[in-house]
């Protein structure tokens, strides 16, 4: 039987600190790529809207994903092996995979949570064993497809939505409204291999929405919410 350790209260500040460290070091590839932005295309890169997506939150979203990885690595000695992917939007952040016990699954969930910023967690983890080569390669393949139609299609906000494939099963993810999140779905189930699809959406009102580029920077359908918490 896994024995899984319980979290100390230390690595909660650890984390907080090294969440700020890896933000604050990361500011001049950010405001390089601002100043790119407004010199080459004359774009707005900051909005006063709450739901647009800027690049400094974009990069929030990246160092989530990886101080939440390397905090559930570290929590458990049970987690070497393991399949884990984490995915950040806008401060939600995703876990899919798949670990041996129940216990670890509840584990990478806590753990996830002690990390600056990470406003909500969906754990989405499996418990068996881990995926092999061959269908993590067709997942990647599925998430290129799936994005690639949703920038394609007009009625899918393509650009706020991350897309997200394990074990077959595509995990929807952005701001959105009821009737884009309908029409990504839509998307989603028109490419052939997809297992099942689960909406892990923010949604507001169509007066709230502005358009925001946004770069990844990734049968019968059954159609569902997260289960996880």
């Amino acid at each position: 039987m896994t024995r899984t350790t319980l979290l100390p209260k230390e690595p909660l500040i650890a984390r907080n600190r090294q969440f700020r460290t890896a933000r604050r070091h990361g500011y001049g590839r950010i405001a390089a790529a601002a100043c790119a932005c407004l010199i080459l295309a004359g774009c707005s890169v900051f909005s006063s809207n709450p739901n647009t997506r800027t690049p400094g939150q974009a990069f929030d979203d990246e160092v989530i994903e990886r101080v939440v990885r390397s905090t559930i690595r570290e929590s458990d000695e049970g987690f070497k092996g393991t399949h884990l992917n984490v995915v950040s939007f806008n401060g939600v952040v995703l876990l899919t995979g798949q670990v041996p016990s129940e216990a670890l699954k509840l584990q990478a969930g806590e753990a996830a949570r002690t990390v600056a910023k990470a406003r909500k967690v969906h754990n989405e983890i499996e418990i068996r064993g881990p995926t092999s080569h061959v269908a993590r390669t067709n997942d990647s393949w599925l998430t290129s497809k799936v994005k690639s139609k949703l920038l394609a299609d007009e009625n899918a906000p393509g650009s706020r939505i991350k897309v997200e494939t394990d074990n077959g099963v595509v995990f929807l993810m952005g701001i959105v409204t009821t009737s884009e999140a309908d029409a990504a779905v839509a998307v989603a189930q028109s490419v052939f291999g997809v297992q099942k699809i689960v909406k892990v959406f923010e949604y507001v009102d169509e007066p709230l929405i502005e358009q925001a580029d946004y770069d990844d920077a990734p049968q019968p359908f059954l159609t569902d919410e997260p289960q996880g918490s």
